[in-house]
């Protein structure tokens, strides 16, 4: 399975993006969006960045990983308690 998480682009230099997502920064390729601006927001695979999206989108996106990382943390910890 493969996940494209999104992270908003925060400098460019030439066709590498530096993005930024909960903190962390990492670059990446701007080959595939040469469109890719400073504050737009990005799917990011791989090291390449694939897709520009909409904020609301990116927003929605990463609200539902925390979401799936709170459960999967609820579920470990209900485990731990059972064992």
């Amino acid at each position: 399975m493969c996940l494209a998480v999104p992270a908003q682009l925060i400098s460019i230099n030439e066709a590498i993006g530096t993005v930024e997502l909960t903190g962390a920064t990492r670059d990446c390729s701007l080959l595939l969006v040469p469109d890719a601006k400073v504050g737009d927001w990005l799917l990011v695979h791989a090291g390449f960045a694939v897709q520009i999206v909409d904020e609301e989108e990116a927003k929605a996106t990463l609200d539902a990983f925390r979401e799936l990382e709170e459960l999967e943390e609820a579920y470990f910890a209900g485990k731990k308690e059972n064992s």
